[in-house]
């Protein structure tokens, strides 16, 4: 996922420059394309307006793009599954962005502690095999209205 960050205007004199360009970029719902200088590297970047301000997006150059090949998938799906995928999406829609963490971060904190301190770590969790999706889709369903009801299905 590219990474974005708020861009401001620096001094006075850039103020109504900046104000023009986001109102401009808004109006004609375009975004602009720039280089920035990051961490001693030129990136490729797009900025785009939102809620009065410019939002800078780092993109990668096109030679730092590989053809992933073909990964569409030929599983068919049924129009149930699409059904209830849409239901989940939609109780999971307005999530606490608070509320989540970062799972792979906290398993590698916990790697380098359990090392640091001489133990040996225990090597993952063999993988499972394939769940059944419908009912992976509607259990999750449930899990998203309990959890939205405050633990009430």
């Amino acid at each position: 996922m590219p990474a974005r960050t708020g861009v401001g205007a620096h001094g006075p004199g850039a103020h109504k420059p900046y104000a023009l360009l986001v109102e401009a970029l808004a109006r004609s719902g375009r975004l602009a394309v720039c280089k920035v200088a990051l961490r001693s590297r030129e990136r490729l970047s797009v900025l785009r307006p939102r809620n009065g301000i410019l939002v800078l997006h780092t993109l990668h150059w096109p030679e730092e793009i590989r053809d992933p090949g073909d990964l569409s998938s030929p599983a068919p799906t049924t129009d149930r599954e699409l059904e209830i995928a849409e239901l989940l999406m939609a109780e999971m829609a307005g999530v606490d962005i608070s509320e989540l963490h970062d799972d792979y971060a906290q398993a590698l904190n916990l790697l380098v502690d359990t090392l640091a301190a001489g133990r040996t770590a225990t090597p993952p969790l063999e993988p499972q095999p394939p769940v059944d999706l419908m009912a992976a889709l509607e259990e999750s369903v449930r899990d998203a209205r309990r959890a939205r009801n405050g633990g009430h299905a």
